[in-house]
């Protein structure tokens, strides 16, 4: 016989079940409302985290869910007697916090490698503390933080600390790299094939060494054609390519940032923004030496220059993409070397056509003329300082 007493205990039995159910197959919360965890890492990862302005807390940065901030915090653990390198690419004004305390700045846009366990202050003890990165006038690049490198010092590991290194690209650009590479190459072939006669009279090694009618005649044609069109948009997606790879960062120039804002992991769009300048800057040299040409009074010498420029440019750069073979294929193995090495390589290819310029006009004219010397260094000379500096010395 079923007593009131026992059909209310059965109720509440069900009743519990009935709830437990429903508190299992009921959808879990955003994962960005979790509660955070309670330990805190010993080195840096990739979970972010960004202030939850409406409910005063610290919630998880999801990539694509929330908009880009100025500011992102990361829970460490700092020891003084453990090194904690930290590599990343910072802008002008990037600052590091550790509870809401500045410990560094980055004065210039480059890439550095800190010890946080140096820079944390004296009265804050070692244990958790929260490390924020913050940018005034951008957002940081949160994928270029990583974990620094450690060197030994006479058995001792320490940081290197306040170093400039280039950055490696990471391996998921490795597709894009070698697509582009297969693009370059049919193209090459294509323009070959179309344009037999030009291309052979552009590339012959010998004649960049003699100075017979022919090589006068050959100066004196109109720079501008179709081929040399295409030439210099191949020329121009290999450097871009060559760039994109040993200099991911490139973007951080604060003049080249505040007009173009490519994220960093978009990698086919930076070759691409970096082909298109570099095909201005080609294009726009012959406007820049027209009018030093104009000013010098040396008009006749401009079609003969750019032309000389275009081919010695176009030649030293079919070695790009054997370069950034190189630097793909032995990247992962010696990637300082081989970062040096293809920086070398644009080196060689900046200054050697600057040589051979020169060796033209001075055949014309003698350099020993001042006016043209002077001439010279305005249209060749600094130019190449400033892309010295910018593509091969500032890394």
């Amino acid at each position: 016989m079923v007593t009131p007493g026992s059909l209310r205990t059965y109720c509440l039995l069900i009743g519990s079940l009935l709830l437990a159910m429903a508190a299992a197959l009921s959808p879990a919360r955003a994962s960005e409302y979790q509660q955070l965890p309670p330990a805190s890492p010993t080195a840096l990862t990739d979970e972010w985290l960004i202030h939850d302005a409406a409910r005063n807390r610290l919630i998880f940065y999801l990539p694509g869910y929330h908009q880009p901030s100025h500011v992102y915090y990361q829970w460490v653990l700092v020891e003084r007697n453990q090194p904690f390198p930290l590599s990343f690419a910072a802008q002008p004004g990037l600052s590091l916090f550790l509870d809401n305390q500045l410990v560094f700045t980055a004065r210039t846009a480059t890439t550095y490698s800190v010890d946080i366990a140096q820079l944390l202050p004296a009265q804050l003890a070692p244990g958790r503390h929260l490390l924020a990165v913050w940018q005034p006038d951008g957002t940081p690049a949160l994928a270029s933080f990583s974990g620094g490198n450690a060197v030994a010092v006479d058995g001792q590991a320490k940081a290197r600390v306040g170093e400039a290194q280039p950055r490696v690209p990471g391996p998921q650009g490795q597709n894009v790299y070698l697509g582009f590479l297969l693009v370059l190459g049919l193209s090459y072939g294509a323009v070959r094939s179309t344009y037999q006669s030009g291309m052979a009279r552009i590339f012959q090694i010998e004649e960049l060494f003699g100075n017979g009618s022919d090589q006068q005649a050959f100066l004196s044609k109109p720079a501008f054609s179709l081929l040399n069109l295409l030439l210099v948009l191949l020329f121009s997606l290999s450097f871009g390519l060559l760039l994109t790879a040993i200099h991911t960062d490139l973007q951080n120039l604060p003049l080249l940032r505040r007009f173009f804002n490519v994220p960093e992991t978009a990698i086919a769009a930076r070759v691409l923004l970096y082909t298109v300048i570099i095909a201005a800057f080609v294009f726009g040299k012959y406007l820049y030496v027209g009018v030093l040409g104009y000013i010098f009074g040396l008009q006749s010498l401009v079609n003969m220059q750019y032309r000389e420029f275009l081919r010695t440019t176009l030649l030293a750069g079919l070695a790009l993409p054997l370069v950034l073979l190189l630097y793909l294929s032995l990247n992962s193995s010696y990637p300082q070397p081989v970062a040096w090495v293809a920086s070398a390589a644009i080196g060689i290819v900046l200054i050697g056509t600057v040589l051979r310029v020169g060796r033209t006009l001075h055949h014309h004219a003698s350099l020993l003329n001042l006016h043209l010397f002077a001439y010279l260094c305005a249209t060749e000379v600094l130019p190449l300082l400033v892309l010295l500096k910018l593509i091969v010395f500032t890394y």
